[in-house]
């Protein structure tokens, strides 16, 4: 359940951004812009990803760093999220085994199963809604980027290789890029789940093509961020969450129970053969 409300509400962001992108103003940013908005944000905005591009090779060098800083700043949250995804993990047969208890549909079960889960998530310390904070924050960066290159003359008509910033990628290359680190980074979270159903199977596919068809309309400064933001994903989630070591220790701790119980049972036997005796 935890698992289909992060998928929809990443859904639900990403095309409430679209629907805002297109809605934004389109009237040049510069220093005497006013508003919170526009003077305090859009504005500082652009001239921190000029001073970036100044120091470090380029306008698209200058995005690439302000997106790895921006992962930085939200560290602290994407580690919160994963531990919190994590303990959901484990809590997954227990959660099956409440659905099946209250499988009713009806409004009074379907309640006692909401306290129930409530309840189990209570006990393990998990928080279902962790995962949608780095969500929350990233898209007004994703805003205030679209933003400050867009309204930013220089930004706009900045190129890094073969790319106008202000234009979709003409060859395609990062659309492709941003849909393949997103499938890597989905993959691997579901790699670590002790169970998989469908519905994670299918975003894990669904998200990668619709980031892909996106980005096929956005300028080359958001799917770069894009790119960027999901590589660094794949990293940290080898880093923090890594399901090759997860599934090791699991089996590991799967082996040492069954180990125990075969000891109980052995032991229960000799006791009874000692009593026939």
């Amino acid at each position: 359940m935890k698992k289909r409300s992060k998928k929809l509400v990443s859904l639900l962001g990403i095309l409430s951004l679209t629907l805002f992108l297109a809605a934004c103003s389109n009237k040049p940013i510069t220093s005497h812009s006013t508003g919170i908005w526009d003077h305090y944000i859009i504005y500082n905005c652009s001239r921190f990803i000029i001073w970036l591009s100044n120091h470090f090779g380029g306008y698209g060098m200058g995005i690439i760093i302000f997106t790895i800083i921006i992962r930085i700043i939200i560290l602290p949250l994407m580690y919160y999220q994963t531990k919190s995804m994590m303990r959901m993990q484990e809590l997954a047969p227990e959660l099956k085994k409440l659905q099946k208890k209250y499988s009713s549909r009806d409004r009074e079960t379907m309640q006692k199963l909401q306290v129930e889960q409530q309840k189990l998530y209570k006990e393990a310390g998990v928080n279902p809604f962790a995962s949608m904070l780095p969500l929350i924050v990233q898209l007004p960066v994703m805003w205030a980027l679209y933003q400050a290159i867009w309204r930013t003359s220089t930004l706009r008509h900045g190129t890094f290789l073969w790319l106008q910033l202000g234009r979709p990628d003409p060859y395609y290359v990062l659309p492709i890029l941003a849909a393949l680190f997103t499938f890597i980074s989905s993959w691997l979270s579901m790699a670590s789940m002790p169970e998989k159903n469908s519905m994670s199977t299918a975003m894990t596919w669904f998200m990668p093509i619709m980031i892909f068809f996106m980005a096929l309309g956005f300028s080359s400064a958001i799917t770069l961020y894009w790119v960027v933001t999901n590589a660094f994903q794949v990293v940290q989630t080898l880093l923090l969450q890594n399901p090759f070591k997860i599934r090791r220790e699991r089996e590991a701790k799967q082996r040492a129970e069954r180990q125990r119980k075969n000891k109980i049972a052995h032991a229960k036997r000799n006791a009874m053969k000692s009593k026939r005796k």
